[in-house]
């Protein structure tokens, strides 16, 4: 009789420890259960994801008008007839703005993300709300991917500084302008390349396909500028030096 009750009191405390246990384990997974998320693949998990606090027209809105500063600047030092012997010519001002842009662009948004990826999903600053609006329509930024992280250091410190070198040769007139122009171009023309070709080997899975704005604004839009822009400008290059190359070429065989 004193081993049944002994027994029973076991098995009382047993499922009282249970139960505590699974009450505990209950709450705990409420408190760590993420919160709902707009990015795909929907399944995905962001323990630390905080919703952004601007609305998306602030965030676009202020992102190009901030974007349009060294577009404006460069304008017009690129017209101006102090920077140079004569002003440049509208094609040339364009290219140069390109790159005073791109160089904005890598340095200091993409620049954000290269630093800060692992923060960017519970960081509400205004370049993180930014990225985690991108990110809609690619989560690969939410989620720091390792070809994403490496591609956008890559520009950030590379192709960024480099774009600015490119916007200064132009504006000073130097020999080693379109070889710079040549590089940039590039650099860009290939990271975009192997940005839209490893999101098509993964099915276009971190983002809703054809959504008139994820997909065909940002994803495909966006960062086709950044193909066929440089493509047009790596022309540009290889006809100025090859020029210059027939140029030496002619002259070494005059002299012989």
């Amino acid at each position: 009789m004193l081993r049944f009750a002994t027994h029973k009191g076991e098995t009382a405390f047993t499922s009282f420890s249970n139960l505590i246990y699974f009450s505990f384990s209950s709450a705990m997974k409420l408190e760590v259960n993420p919160l709902p998320h707009p990015y795909w693949p929907r399944n995905l998990e962001l323990q630390h994801y905080v919703p952004n606090d601007y609305p998306v027209w602030q965030i676009l809105a202020f992102f190009f008008s901030v974007s349009g500063v060294p577009l404006i600047v460069t304008w017009l030092a690129a017209r101006s007839p102090s920077s140079t012997a004569a002003p440049l010519g509208i094609w040339r001002s364009l290219a140069i703005c390109w790159f005073a842009m791109c160089g904005f662009i890598h340095g200091v948004v993409e620049g954000w993300f290269s630093l800060f990826h692992m923060e960017i999903p519970e960081d509400q600053s205004f370049l993180s709300q930014l990225w985690k609006e991108y990110a809609k329509a690619d989560s690969r930024y939410i989620i720091a991917d390792n070809f994403t992280v490496c591609m956008e250091t890559i520009t950030a410190f590379v192709w960024g500084p480099l774009s600015l070198w490119t916007v200064l040769a132009f504006l000073s007139n130097q020999p080693h302008r379109f070889v710079l122009q040549l590089v940039v171009s590039l650099g860009q023309l290939y990271g975009d390349v192997l940005y839209f070709y490893t999101e098509y080997r993964e099915g276009f899975s971190h983002g809703e396909m054809w959504h008139p704005i994820y997909f065909w604004f940002y994803f495909v839009f966006m960062n086709a500028l950044w193909i066929i822009i440089p493509f047009i400008l790596i022309m540009d290059a290889w006809k100025h030096l090859s020029t210059c190359q027939r140029t030496i070429d002619a002259s070494k065989s005059k002299k012989h």
